[in-house]
């Protein structure tokens, strides 16, 4: 990150905050923290605003290259990221590293042993829409890492660890160069002492099974239930089945259904869609056809006796449709969008027979005298859409030939002059 040094702002206010004089060692600070967050924890009535204060100061002064950054520059320069000190620890987390819990007795308020919640590991699921009709369980085999079981992800035989002294425990560190007079660059990498863990652990007392890396990987099989009427998107959750590591609460395995396209089938929340085409003699004189569901029933959909089906029309057929989540017994609609296909030509003889069999055309009102009158025409098949986007591409053209012709592109055009 490059950037422009800032200006000077107020580097007092963290050490009046622990009350102690800029020149303060660092067990001095460390003693100045422990009487004050006592006296202010919010589990003994204390002021939680002046607690987070107490903690944030601590934290930045605490640090070595955190505390030269706030001598030097002050708190603006934190709050805009140098040293990260943008990112605010848990206060909690902060006092309980001192004490190991709570001072106050009891095993320590339930805020004094909040752990940092893991991540939540999501994959998809694909699933056919009969899946999603009928129910169905599938068995995935996953990889998880696991607490070590020899040294409980402790990492050492004899449990013991020290504090990083590389990067004070927090498993980061920034180096800071100058560039130029006023020019700095800010990098932020984990610290290669420790690997990014804080902890430092002696070589003679890594734990042989894992090596000190606390963890280990395990595979595990997770049976998903997929449940009738579930929606595409729809979210499955397993508690606590995602990585495991020290001082944290394990996060969620989540499986996230992904339903694939239906070649037949669309479905619309509880709704199902499918297309028919028939003929038109299927239209006007009746039709019945068999439709297989996606259970595997065979449903016949027939017309009424003299029903005419019109182009674009739609039919619905009750509790038909997909079940509903946690109602399986409820289905919405099946809904049948029809299409009729007209012929391209009828013969003379089919032209006379329809005329027979279907209701009289309307009679002509024009003369003959009218007619002559009249000019011949022909009649051309289109496509409408590909009409109008070329006609749309035209105009554009036009509309750019015109811009360049008159100094468009942004030019100034000419102006009158102001007698």
């Amino acid at each position: 990150m490059f950037g422009r040094a800032p200006k000077k702002s107020d580097n007092t206010k963290y050490y009046e905050v622990l009350g102690v004089p800029k020149t303060a060692s660092p067990d001095d600070l460390k003693k100045a923290y422990k009487k004050a967050a006592i006296k202010n924890h919010p589990d003994k009535g204390g002021d939680p605003e002046k607690f987070k204060e107490l903690a944030h100061a601590y934290e930045v002064l605490s640090d070595p290259e955190k505390r030269e950054i706030y001598d030097q520059y002050g708190e603006d320069a934190l709050k805009e990221g140098m040293g990260g000190g943008g990112d605010m620890h848990d206060p909690f987390d902060i006092f309980s590293s001192f004490f190991g819990g709570s001072p106050f007795g009891g095993g320590g308020s339930s805020r004094g042993r909040r752990q940092r919640r893991g991540e939540d590991v999501v994959h998809p699921l694909k699933v056919s829409l009969e899946d999603l009709y009928l129910g169905t369980s599938k068995k995935l085999s996953l990889s998880r890492n696991v607490l070590c079981s020899k040294c409980k992800g402790k990492g050492s035989k004899s449990g013991a660890s020290t504090k990083c002294a590389g990067c004070q425990g927090t498993g980061m560190k920034v180096s800071i160069r100058q560039l130029g007079p006023g020019m700095i660059q800010q990098m932020q990498h984990a610290c290669n002492q420790c690997k990014g863990t804080g902890e430092m652990i002696n070589d003679r007392d890594r734990c042989p099974q894992c090596k000190g890396e606390k963890v280990a990987q395990e595979k595990k099989v997770l049976e998903v239930h997929v449940e009738k009427g579930m929606q595409n998107g729809q979210k499955i959750t397993f508690p606590g089945e995602a990585d495991e590591a020290p001082d944290v609460v394990t996060g969620d395995i989540v499986f996230v259904l992904q339903q694939k396209e239906h070649p037949k089938f669309n479905r619309k929340g509880d709704d199902l869609f499918v297309e028919r085409t028939l003929s038109l003699t299927e239209a006007l004189c009746g039709f019945q056809y068999i439709l297989s569901h996606l259970d595997g029933r065979q449903l016949l959909i027939k017309s009424q006796p003299g029903e005419v089906l019109k182009p674009d029309s739609y039919k619905a057929i009750n509790d038909e449709g997909m079940p509903i989540y946690r109602r399986p017994f409820m289905k919405g609609k099946l809904y049948i969008h029809f299409n009729v296909e007209f012929p391209d030509t009828l013969s003379p003889d089919q032209v006379q027979a329809l005329v027979k069999a279907l209701p009289p055309k309307p009679q002509s009102q024009l003369t003959d005298m009218e007619l002559d009158e009249c000019e011949e025409t022909t009649l051309h098949d289109v496509n409408i859409e590909d009409e109008m986007r070329r006609k749309q591409s035209q105009r554009q053209e036009a509309y750019d030939e015109d811009d360049d012709m008159y100094g468009g592109g942004g030019g100034q055009r000419v102006q009158c002059a102001q007698q």
